[in-house]
C-alpha cells in the first residue's frame, strides 16, 4: 500500500524522491506504527470497560457504544488521529 501511494504522488508531482524504496519502506512502518497504537488504545478501551461491566449491564448501556465513546475520548486525550 505504502509502494502505491508513494508512487502516485511521485507521478501526480506531490513529492520529489531520490530513493522511494526507502520511502515506501519509512511510510510502511509509519502506517504499522499507527495500527499499533490503534490496537494498543483499543485494548485500553477493553481493560477500562471490563471493570465497569456491571454497571453497564445493570444501566442498560450498549457496549459497542461505550466502547466508540471511550475510544474517542482517550484518542483525543492521547492525540491519537483515528
Amino acid at each position: 500500500m505504502a509502494f502505491y501511494i508513494v508512487r502516485n504522488l511521485i507521478k501526480e508531482e506531490k513529492i520529489i524522491a531520490d530513493n522511494k524504496n526507502k520511502l515506501a519502506d519509512d511510510m510502511t512502518n509509519l502506517i504499522i506504527e499507527e495500527f499499533q497504537k490503534e490496537d494498543k488504545l483499543d485494548q485500553e478501551v477493553r481493560e477500562i470497560l471490563s471493570k465497569h461491566m456491571e454497571k453497564i449491564r445493570k444501566e442498560n448501556i450498549e457496549y459497542q457504544t461505550m466502547f466508540r465513546m471511550l475510544k474517542s475520548k482517550l484518542a483525543k486525550e492521547k492525540n491519537i488521529i483515528l
